[in-house]
């Protein structure tokens, strides 16, 4: 789905608990570079080849990958996406996540030795496998503090912990677009704050949402759920309210 010059939102579809799901990576790209905003579960390398090839676009195009956060469905294909386009992308992510996904540290939320018996025998064999042999990929550059990405006119990562510990959005500077990865879904056509049941500090992710009303947005791209337009701010102090009000 094009969101506007040089922004497209990318639909990859995985088989997941018996449902398909829908993973919203975004590629960002001018005349002299291509962005990938997160990368789909492992062995969706051929569906992102798929996608991309619909924009003329190559892997072998590819310079750089910008990962949201740690979780599987998020640098499923960094490693395969790197070996197939000779090794050249640099792969982007915040220093508190850096760990867990070069596989120094296990994935905290799929971490299968911490499961029993009994959690392990409950998941399917395709899911277990990847809890037990999880994706990793190299970190080449850390994301931390405040800081301007030079590629397509200005991408800038914001840091909104909760969901990971290094959970980071990116806001392109040009489209005035939002990637939220996972601080934001878009659910039954309004945009929702972060999932509960697989965010690791609640109170910290509906913080980080502070973080977006200080920016222009005009589009955002939920990871799960795909594209809001509309007026973010209002929704994110809506959702914030709604959180609180929950609380009291």
């Amino acid at each position: 789905m094009r969101i506007s010059a040089g922004v497209e939102m990318l639909q990859l579809t995985a088989r997941a608990f018996d449902q398909d799901i829908i993973l919203n990576p975004t590629l960002v790209w001018n005349n002299d570079e291509a962005i990938l905003i997160d990368t789909g579960m492992p062995g969706q390398t051929d569906q992102l080849k798929e996608a991309l090839g619909e924009l003329n676009i190559s892997i072998e195009q590819l310079k750089v990958i910008l990962l949201t956060h740690q979780d599987l469905d998020h640098i499923g294909c960094a490693t395969d996406i790197r070996k197939k386009s000779n090794e050249n992308i640099i792969v982007y992510a915040h220093e508190f996540d850096k760990p867990y996904i070069e596989g120094k540290l296990p994935l905290i939320k799929t971490n299968a030795s911490r499961m029993s018996n009994e959690e392990l025998a409950a998941i399917p064999d395709e899911i277990k496998y990847l809890y037990t042999n999880p994706p990793k990929v190299d970190v080449d550059i850390v994301l931390k503090g405040s800081q301007m990405l030079p590629y397509c006119e200005g991408i800038e990562p914001i840091f909104t912990p909760g969901h990971t510990p290094g959970h980071v959005s990116f806001y392109l500077r040009k489209s005035k677009t939002l990637v939220a990865g996972d601080a934001l879904v878009f659910a039954n056509g309004q945009l929702m704050g972060p999932v509960k049941q697989t965010t690791l500090n609640m109170d910290q992710a509906v913080h980080s949402l502070e973080k977006f009303l200080h920016y222009d947005i005009e589009h955002v791209i939920c990871y799960h759920g795909g594209y809001f337009q509309g007026c973010p701010k209002e929704a994110i102090l809506r959702i914030k309210e709604h959180i609180a009000q929950g609380e009291s």
